[in-house]
């Protein structure tokens, strides 16, 4: 029981609880049951002035967690809230999704009534910059109007549960803001009246709406989505294909992992076109599955876990009779993005689910929730909730002029985040003609050992001779040492961690001249696994419009990206090798895979161009669909003032990596 309890008014939409049946799977023409009418509280004004999609949330109370500690802002709470979503607009409200702006350093372990949006299963981290809810089951809410004012259609409202921090014992902890995040809707500034907040978001009037010619919801597109595609079905099973369409012009991603969340206790009794990591029959054996399908051999399930993990079959499995011989399957789990190649752009599979009551029906038919694609290197894609839209058509396989469809489709859209600092995928360092040292990338660019304590993870990178960007980053410290003394620069007492990232990325100024200027590129791959099908892009805000040739990769200025050039390997040479051992593996250090090419650019028709300034360095970098960490400082051009012995010195560091490159 938490100790701490509001007594102020509970408002309308909260204290109305609706006493509906909610139907526990999806039935497609089946409207949601009416709910209860008898004597329902009065409303508070501010629902009565809403004419639009009402959002309230209260808090209901919270009680200190163990472990009790002395510093009030690393002790935890455990609370509990409701947020409530009510449609008294004239529009039917489509796959609602709300904001909640929590700020307390919350962590989520049950939100009843909804999903997190982007949520990989609880617990969940939405403290200080809060998170999005999404309907589930309830997706969409009706009107007034067409219910005859039926609140259990007209309303949703969500149990959350978690964890706090920060909070003093006497505070009441709210979220910063409450807002609809559906396309169309304007939400003005929220309400607080001690543990309650309500804001009212209205229709855009400047937005337009699509003509809907279907009930559903029109299909959008994001940089990657899901289609999930009912074929056939029965009364405890359906056959589903998932498509993947990467539509992103730089997004990719590497040997894919597919999971999502089975919400009704479904399983996976059979799959073609790709495999699930895990076959272990025990999950169904000792579970609902089991009590329902008491003669039922397991030993043959593809697979029965809650949150199953899904790969791509390898090439020479394309024609195989059992689990082959469908489009676009079989790729290795190769997503390309859809400028380089529309074929592999793209990836499909099937699989036969079995249902458990109270499902036991061809309509019943819910699609698994929280959706999570990964890859060896790839961008991050943060995923929507599935959301019903017009059955998917096929061509007949008979091959007859005419189509069938499927008996349901919903479609789940995944969009590029930026990576957060120090959880890249790759990086780049800078060197130039003109300086006598190199930026490396960034300490802990793609993440560090928390518990080293030989290195300074929070330091910034110290700069290094050009040679030592050849080398691992364990056998630069002798190089970067003798460098700082050289140079008279005082090293710290800790040295900086390693960037750990497993492809890095030299960009080398090579030459400015009156009409124009060189860059030398190099890509790493300081990993054991080769590329295959590698790329890069570059954008370049103030010199791009000077790009003129890249002279050993197939460079191209990339249309509807601004500002972008765009690189790949030429016909032979898109195969980025693995690290390799040395000559000699007992002297020699590991030798990177590695590719270079000359970038050349013209000033002409762009004037004050001021390379060593930062105008001839990228603003952004990807290496296969993924964003790298960029060098936060520039090459400094060599002091006046230096000797003739560090000037030489300085100068035969150049010239040794500069002919090591080659």
């Amino acid at each position: 029981m938490f100790i701490t309890r509001s007594r102020a008014r509970i408002p309308w939409p909260l204290l109305f609880l609706v006493l509906w049946g909610v139907a526990v799977a999806q039935d497609y023409d089946v409207p949601g049951t009416p709910g209860i009418h008898e004597g329902p509280p009065p409303p508070p004004p501010e629902i009565k002035k809403c004419n639009g999609i009402f959002l309230s949330y209260m808090f209901e109370g919270r009680e200190k967690e163990y472990p009790h500690v002395k510093n009030a802002t690393a002790q935890a709470w455990a609370f509990k809230a409701t947020a409530a979503i009510l449609n008294a607009g004239a529009q039917e409200l489509k796959s609602w999704k709300m904001f909640v702006g929590f700020q307390h350093d919350e962590l989520l372990v049950a939100a009843e009534g909804a999903i997190v949006v982007n949520g990989e299963g609880f617990p969940i981290r939405v403290g200080k910059n809060g998170t999005v809810l999404a309907g589930y089951p309830q997706a969409d809410l009706k009107t007034a109007i067409e219910t005859a004012s039926d609140f259990g259609q007209m309303q949703v409202q969500v149990t959350l549960k978690g964890t706090q921090f920060g909070v003093a014992e006497k505070a009441t902890p709210m979220p910063k803001s409450l807002k609809l995040v559906n396309e169309g809707y304007k939400c003005p500034a929220v309400t607080r009246k001690d543990k309650y907040m309500h804001v009212c978001c209205k229709k855009d009037p400047k937005f337009k709406n699509k003509k809907q010619k279907t009930k559903y919801t029109p299909r959008t597109y994001g940089d990657l989505h899901f289609t999930y595609d009912v074929l056939s079905a029965y009364e405890n099973k359906y056959q589903a294909q998932v498509t993947i369409d990467n539509v992103h012009p730089l997004g990719r991603v590497d040997q894919w992992n597919l999971t999502w969340e089975w919400m009704r206790n479904e399983f996976i009794y059979d799959m073609r076109g790709a495999f699930t990591h895990r076959k272990d029959p025990s999950e169904c054996i000792f579970g609902p599955q089991g009590q329902y399908y008491k003669d039922f051999d397991f030993s043959t399930v593809m697979n029965c876990q809650k949150k199953p993990v899904i790969s791509d079959l390898p090439p020479e499995l394309e024609n195989d009779d059992k689990v082959g011989k469908l489009p676009y399957c079989c790729k290795d789990g190769l997503l390309l993005p859809i400028t380089m190649n529309k074929t592999k752009a793209r990836a499909i599979f099937q699989m036969e689910v079995f249902k458990l009551p109270p499902d036991l029906n061809r309509t019943a038919i819910s699609p698994p929730q929280n959706w999570k694609i990964t890859g060896r290197l790839n961008p991050n894609y943060e995923c929507g909730p599935p959301v019903r839209v017009e059955p998917s058509e096929f061509p007949d396989p008979r091959g007859i002029e005419s189509t069938g469809s499927a008996i349901a489709s919903w479609q789940i859209n995944c969009n590029m985040s930026r990576p957060k600092p120090k959880q890249n995928r790759c990086c780049v360092s800078y060197s130039a003609f003109y300086a006598d040292g190199a930026i490396p990338c960034n300490t802990c660019a793609c993440g560090c050992d928390d518990e080293n304590p030989r290195c300074d993870r929070n330091a910034a990178a110290l700069p290094v001779p050009p040679s030592s960007l050849l080398v691992p980053f364990s056998n630069r410290t002798e190089k970067t040492v003798a460098f700082a003394k050289i140079n008279h620069e005082k090293l710290p007492r800790k040295l900086p961690c390693p960037d750990n990232c497993g492809v890095s990325i030299n960009w080398h100024v090579d030459s400015d001249y009156k009409t124009g200027w060189t860059v030398r590129m190099t890509v790493f791959n300081w990993e054991e696994d080769a590329f295959v099908d590698w790329y890069s892009a570059v954008e370049m805000k103030r010199a791009f419009p000077g790009f003129e040739k890249s002279y050993s990769f197939n460079g191209s200025v990339m249309r509807g990206v601004k500002n972008t050039i765009f690189m790949q390997g030429l016909p032979g040479l898109n195969y980025l090798v693995g690290e390799v051992n040395g000559t000699h593996p007992g002297k020699d250090l590991p030798v990177p895979g590695k590719q270079q090419s000359v970038l050349s650019f013209s000033k002409k028709h762009i004037h004050g161009l001021k390379i060593a300034h930062g105008d001839g360095f990228p603003t952004k970098l990807y290496f296969n669909g993924e964003e790298c960490a960029l060098p936060k400082v520039l090459p400094k051009a060599a002091a006046p003032g230096l000797t003739p012995a560090t000037a030489v010195s300085a100068l035969l560091l150049a010239v040794v990596a500069l002919l090591l490159l080659f």
